[in-house]
């Protein structure tokens, strides 16, 4: 009588191979004589595994559905097990993907063209080319496609000779026999170390891997408005793959050095300006020259901006104007200028200087001063918010 193999998955006859597949997984981890107790943990695991055999190869399930024996012995369907007719040579690769969800061996041979990686440069900018934007030359160092094989490996009209270890199958089987009968293993061939072809004459200029290393400078456009850690990303200017391969992709990370006088603050740019004390008191109007006078590109009429300073203007004072900022990298507008005031005291006065300032005082009441606090914020905190 043929025996019940659906029984033995404990799965309906309508179970989907993904299904066989899981259940044989789960009761082989249970059943296999290296974790299960007793004697007929051997010839449990052999049953277990010739039911998966048939019910998970659609050809043998349908001879079985049918009430032949998908395993060639007749209809006895008792005789040889493992080690019988119709297990001589079982690939055990194929049990053990059931077992573990994976591949015990390459299916085939793998191709020598593989995908380049992807690089990554960094490329310094001065604070007006982060801000108006520029095209930078940037030298890299990547792997290109060899000149003098254009990519196959060999010396020119040189071609691969199929391995005669594995036939051009890129993997080889061994058998071994043990308790539950012979075994076969596929692996990676030796030889050719899974390629399938041998390449009998490699390139001198790259030693068979169809690239070589190239440092070469390439023109990056940088939009206006980035900042450091900001990245470019250049499609297909990577790193070549092995067999010439095709690229990666290029990063190009951003660093924006400090500037001398300006400051970025997001969108806005901010500079500090010092007034003499009089100017301050009295109102002024001064002509302060642009980041843009450092940029090329620009209109010789951006390249100073008039900063009117009110009367009476304080030590920490900002002056915004508008839209001489950082012009914005995702949408339109610039933000602002800042032009924070430093009033000067000054540090030597001549006796008419002195006599004079003591006449103010006299004016304004000031020659007897009363000191005044800054209240609960603290001197540190109304330093920050004066001076930023």
């Amino acid at each position: 009588m043929s025996k019940d193999y659906y029984g033995i998955l404990g799965v309906d006859e309508n179970a989907t191979t993904e299904q066989i597949k899981k259940a044989y997984r789960r009761k082989a981890m249970k059943v296999h004589p290296d974790v299960a107790q007793g004697e007929d943990a051997a010839e449990r695991f052999k049953e277990l595994s010739e039911a998966y055999e048939v019910l998970s190869d659609p050809n043998k399930r349908a001879v079985y559905d049918q009430g032949g024996d998908p395993l060639g012995r007749g209809s006895t369907g008792g005789a040889g097990g493992f080690g019988g007719a119709g297990f001589s040579g079982f690939d055990f690769s194929t049990i053990m993907d059931a077992m573990f969800g994976g591949q015990t061996a390459g299916r085939g041979p793998r191709s020598r063209v593989q995908q380049g990686q992807n690089a990554l440069v960094r490329a310094g900018l001065k604070l007006h080319e982060a801000v108006f934007g520029c095209t930078k030359s940037v030298r890299i160092d990547t792997a290109v496609v060899c000149p003098k094989c254009q990519g196959s490996g060999g010396e020119p009209g040189s071609k691969p000779v199929t391995c005669s270890t594995c036939r051009g199958q890129g993997e080889v089987t061994t058998v071994q026999r043990s308790f539950i009968g012979d075994i076969r293993t596929a692996q990676q061939c030796p030889t050719c170390q899974g390629f399938g072809t041998i390449i009998p004459n490699p390139c001198g200029e790259c030693s068979g891997e169809g690239r070589v290393r190239s440092s070469r400078d390439i023109s990056v456009r940088i939009p206006a408005g980035v900042s450091t850690g900001n990245r470019i990303h250049l499609e297909g200017r990577g790193e070549v793959g092995r067999g010439g391969g095709p690229a990666g992709d290029l990063y190009v990370e951003l660093v924006v050095a400090e500037h001398e006088r300006f400051r970025r603050d997001g969108d806005n740019l901010e500079v500090v300006m010092t007034l003499p004390m009089t100017a301050a008191a009295l109102g002024t109007s001064v002509e302060l020259a642009t980041l843009e006078a450092e940029w090329e590109g620009s209109e010789e009429a951006d390249r100073k901006v008039t900063v009117d300073v009110p009367a009476g203007t304080q030590s920490g004072a900002r002056i915004p104007l508008k839209g001489r900022g950082v012009p914005r990298l995702r949408g339109g507008g610039r933000g602002d200028l800042g032009v924070t005031i430093v009033v000067e005291t000054p540090r030597k006065l001549d006796e008419k200087q002195r006599d004079l300032l003591r006449q103010l005082a006299e004016l304004r009441d000031e020659t007897t001063v009363e000191a005044k606090h800054p209240g609960h914020k603290g001197v540190r905190g109304w330093f920050k918010e004066t001076f930023g």
